[in-house]
């Protein structure tokens, strides 16, 4: 695998339990691209990104992820494979009952970190790269959407992955909101790291135009556009 592809898919086949989603999926992503990942609800596109972060078993196929072989990954490997990935969910899927700087810790701590004084450097350097300097102590509820979602990137961030996978993460915002985020998102794509976004937002599609995968009728066509 060259040393730009991050993310190879070789004639894969992706399952939900016994059920056949996508076949011969075929996908190359290097560092620092961004991809938009498309489709209907229902055409496989979070079932593929599961797929990436070893939720969903590979049977058929090959596919290699950060360095990782997702035929051949032991149960134990999983957990250094998710430490390349950063994900963000469209429903933030944040502690309420925690400070934005808690949720944080909590995923460092889960994740190996030990170092308190290392953790909080980490956590505001995260936290500025994503316009959040000053609200680490608010609690999720006092945040609006945007801001929530900023928080989730900002955890994505927390162990400098190689790849972020992005589930609708514009779903639940209002455009100009999803335009910010949209461009975060590009930001972290320049500075090296695979962006691989799913969306419905096709005005975000328009805005910001990327090569884009499609999941469709079983498959999983790849096609570029052009700005």
């Amino acid at each position: 695998m060259p040393d730009e592809t991050i993310i190879e898919i070789n004639n894969a086949s992706v399952f939900q339990k016994d059920a056949l989603i996508l076949s011969k999926v075929n996908v190359k992503i290097d560092k620092g691209e961004f991809v938009f990942l498309i489709g209907k609800t229902g055409t496989g596109k979070s079932s593929l990104l599961k797929v990436l972060y070893a939720d969903i078993p590979l049977i058929d196929g090959e596919a290699k992820v950060a360095g990782f072989d997702l035929k051949t990954i032991r149960n134990k490997d999983i957990p250094f494979l998710r430490r390349k990935i950063g994900i963000v969910f469209q429903d933030f899927q944040l502690l309420i009952d925690r400070s934005v700087n808690e949720n944080l810790m909590f995923v460092m701590r889960a994740t190996g970190w030990k170092d308190t004084e290392k953790m909080q450097f980490r956590i505001q350097d995260v936290l500025n790269k994503v316009g959040l300097a000053t609200k680490g102590f608010k609690m999720p509820h006092q945040l609006s959407g945007g801001e929530q979602q900023r928080v989730v990137i900002a955890r994505a961030l927390i162990n400098d992955p190689d790849i972020i996978l992005a589930d609708e993460p514009t779903g639940n915002l209002d455009p100009e909101t999803s335009e910010g985020i949209m461009q975060l998102l590009l930001d972290i794509s320049m500075s090296g790291r695979a962006v691989l976004m799913a969306t419905h937002d096709f005005m975000m599609i328009e805005k910001f135009p990327a090569r884009t995968i499609r999941c469709e009728n079983g498959n999983v066509l790849s096609e570029n556009i052009v700005n």
